[in-house]
């Protein structure tokens, strides 16, 4: 398999151009809409909140018009609505942002629980985009190139967490408007370095991630080496 056969499945994850759009314009058209319209105009969360709801809406019916999965862009739509309601209710714009730091802690704890019960997640999300399903957990080969590279997606979420934080409670919006941008390279950064990872926990005889096999299979594979 070539490295850009490795890299396709997770590359898949960034989601080109239009994932840098979905991760960049909710939050940034967000604080735009709130701040340009003045924080002592009383209409302006409200604005801000219907033109993200708008936003985070419109990506997930153009997907659906396209017959892509949506999860992603639904995924979003959800951590928006929920962070409009929590900006209502508490009239802070900054608190829009409280659904994220939760959705990041909850991630990072779901990519540890996966690994501690040997379904490392990472495995989960690219098994299926590579067409082998689950069957990369018959292999401890890929378990264990799984599990190494899925630590860094639990860094990840602890990083965007950890950085949403100080921002939210300091009522930073242009800082939290640039997090969008911010995380998907982040995103980026982490997608190549899980490949880097997977690659380097797979051994050179080892057919990759698209051919999955058991340790009998293995233990039956034919030595290159033998005379």
């Amino acid at each position: 398999m070539t490295p850009a056969e490795d890299r396709q499945p997770l590359m898949a994850l960034i989601g080109g151009p239009r994932g840098a759009l979905e991760s960049i314009l909710p939050p940034l058209v967000f604080v735009a809409v709130y701040v340009g319209l003045g924080d002592d105009n009383p209409d302006s969360l409200t604005w801000a909140i219907v033109a993200a709801l708008v936003l985070a809406v419109g990506f997930a019916i153009w997907r659906l018009v396209e017959k892509k999965r949506p999860t992603r862009v639904i995924g979003a739509v959800v951590v928006v609505a929920l962070g409009a309601y929590i900006a209502a209710r508490t009239g802070s714009a900054a608190a829009f942002f409280w659904p994220r730091v939760l959705l990041n802690v909850l991630s990072a704890l779901a990519f540890v629980v996966g690994n501690l019960v040997r379904w490392p997640l990472l495995g989960v999300i690219v098994g299926p985009l590579v067409g082998t399903g689950m069957r990369w957990r018959k292999d401890p080969v890929l378990v264990r190139a799984y599990s190494r590279a899925s630590w860094l997606w639990v860094l990840l979420n602890l990083v965007r967490a950890a950085v949403l934080f100080p921002l939210i409670t300091a009522d930073a919006l242009w800082g939290l408007a640039a997090s969008g941008a911010f995380f998907y390279l982040l995103v980026i950064a982490t997608v190549l370095g899980s490949w880097v990872i997977i690659k380097r926990s797979i051994p050179p005889d080892h057919p990759g991630i698209r051919s999955p096999q058991t340790g009998e299979e293995r233990a039956q594979a034919p030595d290159d080496h033998s005379g």
